[in-house]
Formats: C-alpha cells, structure tokens, sequence
C-alpha cells in the first residue's frame, strides 16, 4: 500500500490550498478517506472525510464551509481544498485510508 501526498504549500491569508492524495495497493473505493491535520506542539485535528463510492463528504463542524473534499476513482486519488486561509491553518495536513494507510503529510503555511 502506497499513499502519496502532494507537495508543501505555501498560502496568502484569504487564499485557498488544495492538497492531493495518491493511494495504490488496496480498494480505494472501499474506505473511507479520512483528513486530519497537525499544529506543531498539538494533537491531531480531523476535518473531514469522503467515501470515495458517492463522494459523500462530511466535514467537522469548525470547518464547515470553508473546506470541500473531492475524489477521482479513476486515478484512486483524494483531494481537499481548504478556503480562506488563516495562520492558524498552519500545520501538516495528512490523508488517511481506512484510518490504517497515512500519507506522508502535506506542510501547509499561511502567511503574507
């Protein structure tokens, strides 16, 4: 099982950012993907997730519109976009199938 995240991102405040997130090796289909994130010094902070079979999405409460997930089947690849960026959004985004297979983690910082 591989799962592959996209590369650092850097973001102005009010910018968005989109993070992407390659798996292979297991049924992407069959698990949900899960997004969590880290502060540096703080714990893991889950924002949302999608069932890759309906692209049904749910995300946490704090980040309700401003975040929306997307999944391309095909390429067995997830993406979340996160909207109107703050510096508190400043952290390790990771992707996680099946809460068992995590990406590498995506470092995203906001700042002007």
């Amino acid at each position: 099982v591989q799962v592959v995240q996209s590369g650092a991102e850097l973001g102005n405040p009010g910018a968005s950012v989109r993070v992407s997130c390659k798996t292979s090796g297991y049924p992407f289909i069959n698990y949900y993907i899960n997004w969590v994130r880290q502060v540096p010094g703080q714990g893991l902070e889950w924002l949302g997730r999608i069932d890759p079979e309906n692209s049904m999405a749910r995300a946490a409460p704090k980040f309700q519109g401003r975040v929306t997930f997307t999944v391309d089947i095909a390429a067995s690849t997830a993406f979340v976009v996160l909207e109107r960026l703050r510096s508190e959004d400043t952290a390790v985004y990771f992707c996680v199938g099946a809460w068992s297979y995590w990406g590498q983690g995506t470092q995203v910082t906001v700042s002007s």
